[in-house]
């Protein structure tokens, strides 16, 4: 395609030769923990795709960690901890949450000295309530719907070194912010931070949630593949909230079902789809790496910038 022409291009045969000799132990068990709802992963996939993809991150990371040094050096000031920031990006229903809980479990297991840590930026939505004041509502997951000021504040406070940083965190059973809850980030040395909008462009700011990042992965696939993974995410989510009236879905889970499908199919269509193109897709071209999945969320291409 036109727009990865700054890309190598690899075929899954191809990237799987890069494969680390490092053994982390994994197991299919280990696999089915992280992954999200409709989501599939494999020990072939942690093998073939990621395992050379952490292979990458580390000599990132390591050469990161020696040009901090020399930089520090050279500035005559005492030595401290920059955490290395990796974004993932990509569409709702995509599998970032998959390859970001993946990405974190391996290099936990290849840097056992090393804290790495994860968030998403589902935390900086506005409530539902602020949504609903601002009349956007309707406009959630776009640019507009995020807090970017305390966004963009906790990037820089952890990339300050900052001895502790707090996220929001948010539900997804409830579909909004939790009050009065928060995620910790204690002195990571990695963070990885995961969301649709972490490679968009600022609305207003004068930073790009980007400009925080050392690395990036754009998480890709066919949107019709896409809103099939969606569509079978909602009958996930409104199988497990049959017993839940808190939950979200619960109304949708005891009504019509096809009036629920037809929601749902209008969603995406409206929003999701929308977002995707307008916002999210522009930006799969500032990512280090692409993977490209498949049916079955199988990656079969992975480019990496040149």
């Amino acid at each position: 395609m036109q727009d990865r022409v700054n890309y190598y291009r690899f075929d899954r045969d191809d990237w799987r030769q890069f494969s680390s000799d490092d053994h982390v132990g994994l197991t299919q068990d280990n696999l089915n923990q992280i992954k999200a709802l409709n989501d599939r992963i494999s020990l072939n996939d942690a093998d073939e795709i990621y395992l050379p993809l952490v292979k990458l991150i580390k000599l990132q990371y390591q050469q990161y960690l020696i040009l901090q040094a020399k930089k520090t050096a050279f500035l005559q000031l005492p030595n401290r901890r920059v955490p290395f920031i990796i974004g993932i990006a990509g569409s709702v229903a995509v599998g970032k949450t998959t390859t970001a809980r993946l990405l974190s479990l391996l290099l936990n297991r290849l840097m056992p000295t090393k804290r790495v840590d994860l968030i998403t930026t589902d935390g900086f939505l506005y409530s539902t309530d602020e949504l609903k004041s601002r009349g956007i509502l309707d406009r959630k997951g776009f640019p507009e719907s995020y807090d970017m000021d305390k966004l963009l504040t906790f990037l820089n406070d952890v990339k300050a070194g900052s001895d502790v940083v707090e996220a929001p965190v948010y539900s997804h059973a409830t579909y909004d912010i939790i009050p009065d809850e928060t995620q910790k980030i204690v002195k990571p040395d990695v963070l990885i931070v995961e969301g649709i909008n972490t490679l968009q462009l600022p609305s207003n700011q004068l930073l790009y949630i980007s400009d925080f990042f050392d690395f990036s992965v754009y998480v890709d696939a066919n949107p019709q593949l896409i809103e099939k993974w969606f569509i079978e995410r909602f009958q996930l989510l409104l199988d497990s909230a049959f017993q839940d009236p808190s939950n979200y879905y619960y109304s949708y889970a005891i009504g019509d079902r096809d009036k629920a499908f037809e929601w749902a199919h209008q969603v995406w269509r409206d929003i999701d789809l929308v977002n995707l193109n307008e916002y999210i897709l522009p930006t799969r071209n500032r990512a280090d790496v692409i993977l490209h999945k498949t049916n079955h969320h199988r990656i079969d291409k992975v480019y990496l910038r040149k």
